[in-house]
């Protein structure tokens, strides 16, 4: 946790406290959870959400209670840096699926029953039509 961040989430709650808003009346206005202000406010909130919701919540934050996000981006750089997350996996084209996951293994079979069932029922419906002389 930054220094700036800490320094950062004290300005938001001393303005809070200035203009006499409860988090509930914030998180009506911002649509942000009062546990993530207070984390905001305590100056831990990338330890709750991924840096970019960290950063998007004290922007949105702060330009409620009327600072200009601009002006703090520059007082406190490192309160509104975004670390680069690095993630572990690795997902085939157009799925979500991992690589080298076959479904799992048993993910197939629903389609394998669906296609089983539309076939029964285009034969019967094929001899069906056939029978009543409409081939």
């Amino acid at each position: 946790m930054s220094e700036e961040m800490r320094e950062l989430g004290a300005l938001l709650k001393a303005k809070r406290a200035e203009l006499r808003l409860s988090h509930k009346e914030i998180e009506n206005g911002t649509s942000i959870r009062t546990g993530y202000l207070e984390a905001i406010e305590e100056g831990k909130i990338d330890q709750f959400v991924s840096g970019i919701y960290a950063q998007g919540f004290t922007k949105q934050y702060a330009a409620f209670l009327g600072f200009d996000p601009g002006e703090l981006l520059k007082t406190y750089p490192s309160a509104f840096h975004v670390p680069s997350e690095k993630h572990e996996f690795s997902y085939g084209i157009g799925t979500l699926e991992a690589r080298n996951n076959m479904g799992g293994g048993i993910k197939w079979v629903p389609n394998l029953l669906w296609s089983a069932v539309i076939l029964v029922v285009l034969l019967l419906a094929w001899y069906l039509a056939k029978a009543l002389g409409i081939f």
